[in-house]
Formats: C-alpha cells, sequence, structure tokens
C-alpha cells in the first residue's frame, strides 16, 4: 500500500470542523467518490480508496450529490419497457 502525506492549511482544518484524525478519512471518501463520478474507478475500486464497503459507498455518493446508477434516457426507457 502506498501511503501519502499531505498538508493542509490550518483554516481548511477548521472549516472542515473535524478532529485532525478524521480529516484523512474525508479527504479519502471524498476523492473516491469524485474519481467514481469522473469515470476514474468503479465503485469496488473507489470503496476501497475510500476503506468502506461498496454498498455503504453507494449510499455515500447520495450525500454527495453523485447518482449511484448511471444509465441514458434511452437504457430507462428499455429497461421501463421489459418491466
Amino acid at each position: 500500500m502506498s501511503e501519502i502525506t499531505l498538508s493542509l492549511p490550518d483554516q481548511t482544518c477548521l472549516a472542515l470542523k473535524l478532529p485532525p484524525e478524521a480529516i484523512g478519512d474525508e479527504l479519502r471518501l471524498a476523492a473516491a467518490v469524485k474519481l467514481h463520478e469522473l469515470g476514474r474507478l468503479s465503485a469496488g475500486a473507489a470503496a476501497d480508496l475510500a476503506g468502506i464497503p461498496k454498498p455503504l459507498f453507494l449510499m455515500k455518493l447520495g450525500e454527495y450529490g453523485v447518482p449511484t446508477f448511471r444509465l441514458s434516457e434511452a437504457e430507462l426507457q428499455e429497461d421501463l419497457h421489459h418491466a
């Protein structure tokens, strides 16, 4: 496993209103969500990055306003037709 050290301005730490030991987890989750949203990581890989189980990661996506599933309108229509 790789380890990365990140320096943050004191103002950022204060703005996050989290204890210092929780900031790393918050940043890992935010990075995982964004990389998944951009299509750079699958949901499973993003969950691994965040350090949480995949079902929990999928639930967290909603808290960030990221859709859990991405289907085009045509795919939705096809699914509806087969339902």
